[in-house]
């Protein structure tokens, strides 16, 4: 599920952006795209390890964060499943 957008909508902003663009610029704005995620997923880890070493030097238990995950994970998985059924009801 990516953000709630269904297949039609996607190829329609893909339509929208060939248009407005022009299909020889889409690699160059693929690339660019590419490349800011990873600059903000490596940002995202970074930041992470930062507060994961200062909290392994203050001595800050954060093992309960494991079992919070574990938890929002089920309910998402839960979600997904009662969401998928009303939507094969609609």
């Amino acid at each position: 599920m990516f953000l709630f957008i269904s297949g039609a909508e996607i190829v329609f902003i893909l339509f929208l952006v060939v248009m407005i663009f022009g299909a020889d610029k889409l690699p160059e704005i693929a690339r660019g795209l590419g490349k800011g995620m990873r600059q903000l997923k490596d940002a995202t880890n970074e930041v992470k390890s930062e507060i994961q070493k200062s909290a392994d030097k203050n001595g800050v238990d954060t093992s309960f964060t494991k079992d919070i995950q574990k938890e929002i994970g089920q309910v998402r998985d839960e979600i997904e499943d009662f969401s998928g059924s009303v939507k094969r009801k609609l």
